[in-house]
């Protein structure tokens, strides 16, 4: 028996483009963060570490933007790219996901025209890390180079308020601050730091599943989910699983979307 191959529209414009450039900026960010994290092991300090920092603040902006843009789309953008395709609160969530997951191991192919179960899973927790990584590096933008939108108040904070002082007050350069105001700052920010740090760590970790993920969806199921991000088009079977685990068929749904959103 022949299997009858179809294509269909599931990720808009504005979602692809938010993908790759997530996927961009965060690998950038990866790097440069673990220059500054090594930094005196690779002898980067003073001048150079500021450079550093700032063009890891720079990239930085564009992820925050993409994201709070991506959050937005997810409430007004087409039906793919909303949260109730992408978070696991469907009624029968459960059942999909134990179901998806006995015909992985079983080697029965099944096909999703979203985020299957697992990936649903996975897409969640990165939205929850990725929003992690942008609060905590906004304030941690704020106490090292005195970068907007908090960069202001830390800088009275740590000059007490002193309008000189703060003129003259210079990424890197101890010379402005107050000493015991700088020591409180320091103490506000640790909390920040240490969860950026280990947050990048769990996020990493996070990025290879997805990736593995992906391949070996990809390998299995045959459904161009690759591609897709590209395209925005999922090739599939007459039969696949939609929202709930419904079932559903034919060459088009009703909530195929316009490829110019």
């Amino acid at each position: 028996m022949t299997t009858k191959l179809q294509r269909h529209k599931v990720w808009d414009r504005t979602t692809r483009v938010f993908h790759w450039v997530n996927a961009a900026s965060v690998l950038s960010l990866i790097i440069f963060g673990l220059l500054i994290l090594n930094a005196k092991v690779l002898g980067i300090e003073g001048e150079a570490k500021v450079i550093l920092k700032t063009v890891h603040v720079s990239i930085g902006y564009v992820f925050v933007v993409n994201l709070l843009w991506r959050i937005i789309w997810a409430f007004v953008g087409s039906y793919h790219a909303r949260w109730h395709q992408i978070l696991p609160t469907e009624k029968n969530y459960l059942h999909s996901l134990k179901t998806y997951t006995a015909n992985f191991f079983s080697g029965i192919r099944q096909q999703y025209l979203g985020h299957n179960p697992v990936a649903r899973l996975i897409i969640s927790l990165f939205f929850i890390l990725l929003s992690m990584q942008a609060i905590t590096g906004v304030v941690i933008a704020g106490t090292d180079l005195y970068y907007p939108p908090l960069g202001g108040y830390f800088a009275e904070w740590v000059t007490d308020g002193d309008p000189e002082r703060l003129k003259q007050l210079k990424p890197g350069d101890k010379s402005q601050v107050v000493e015991s105001a700088y020591a409180e700052m320091r103490a506000f920010r640790k909390p920040f730091i240490t969860t950026h740090v280990y947050n990048f760590y769990i996020l990493s970790v996070l990025i290879l599943i997805h990736i593995i993920g992906v391949i070996v969806t990809e390998v299995r199921e045959k459904n161009g989910i690759i591609s897709a991000m590209i395209s925005g088009e999922k090739v599939l079977d007459d039969a696949y699983m939609d929202v709930g685990g419904r079932v559903e068929s034919g060459t088009e749904t009703e909530h195929t979307q316009d490829e110019n959103k």
